[in-house]
């Protein structure tokens, strides 16, 4: 009973990082269609940002800060100097946009801080442990999760009742109609990449957390993992995006439970079919729209 308790505070924990990247990835693609594969380089700026306040001595709480406004910062920047030029271009060409700028990006941090891993020193209670009676349980894991709720409710009062928040809502649902409104395109657009970047920060903490080192690659795997997540969920979902973050997560653990170890390194393959079949009877993914094939 207790493993299995354990293997469920795992997939929430894991799925709230993945959640986190997901809406960030999901928010941008609703509004501007742009699948930006210069995400996962927001995470890896906000960690080179904590390896360097703490290589400072700042304390752990600015380190936090630090590397939120870093990442969304970075996003704002890369909006305003790689992506607005190309706004109005084919969903193609923004693809390979992205992808240029995240090489772009990871060469320039390699120039600065080379290629060897740099290590983010966290406070102790990242592996420390809390008694749920007879059951320990990290802090880490913990907190990963109520931070991660508390981030996502603050999101839905942030798109339900703030004029900005609204306003980011309605774009993601029709952007056209939104701009013919008379809401500012470009407000919008900055919100939205400045919302993504400050939740790829956040996921950035809770990530290096479990896994404290730094290089100029370390973006790729959790960008890819909130990509799938955000398909599962359906692209231009914000709700899927979150939906997607936590069943990719469950799908995870569940087969790392249940695969010999012989087949153990195959987990993430065993996961991609899942993925596979899942999106055969649901190409739009589970809260997308779905298309006028799947509904005949």
């Amino acid at each position: 009973m207790n493993e299995a308790i354990q293997q469920v505070v795992n997939a929430l924990s894991l799925g709230s990082i993945y959640a986190l990247l997901a809406l960030g990835v999901a928010l941008v693609f609703s509004i501007v269609r742009l699948v930006n594969f210069a995400h996962g380089e927001f995470l890896t700026v906000a960690g080179f940002t904590m390896y360097l306040t703490a290589d400072a001595g700042l304390p752990f709480v600015v380190m936090v800060a630090a590397a939120i406004t870093a990442a969304a910062a970075t996003a704002v920047v890369l909006e305003r100097l790689a992506f607005r030029p190309l706004r109005g271009a084919r969903e193609d060409t923004l693809l390979i946009a992205s992808f240029a700028v995240s090489i772009v990006l990871v060469n320039v941090l390699r120039l600065i801080f080379g290629t060897r891993p740099k290590v983010i020193p966290y406070p102790d209670w990242a592996t420390a442990q809390v008694n749920l009676g007879s059951l320990p349980l990290g802090w880490l894991d913990v907190i990963t999760f109520a931070v991660t709720i508390v981030t996502l409710v603050g999101m839905s009062l942030f798109l339900t009742r703030n004029t900005t928040g609204i306003a980011l809502r309605s774009a993601a649902s029709d952007f056209d109609t939104t701009r013919l409104m008379g809401i500012n395109a470009n407000r919008v657009i900055v919100g939205a990449f400045l919302t993504s970047g400050a939740l790829a920060g956040l996921a950035a903490v809770l990530y290096f957390a479990s896994s404290p080192f730094v290089d100029p690659t370390s973006g790729l795997t959790p960008v890819i993992k909130g990509f799938i997540a955000t398909v599962i969920g359906g692209l231009g979902s914000l709700s899927g995006a979150v939906l997607g973050g936590f069943i990719l997560a469950g799908l995870e653990v569940a087969i790392d439970v249940t695969l010999p170890d012989s087949l153990a390194v195959y987990g993430d393959a065993f996961v991609f079919v899942i993925v596979i079949l899942l999106l055969l009877f649901r190409p739009s993914g589970i809260l997308g729209l779905r298309t006028s094939e799947e509904r005949a």
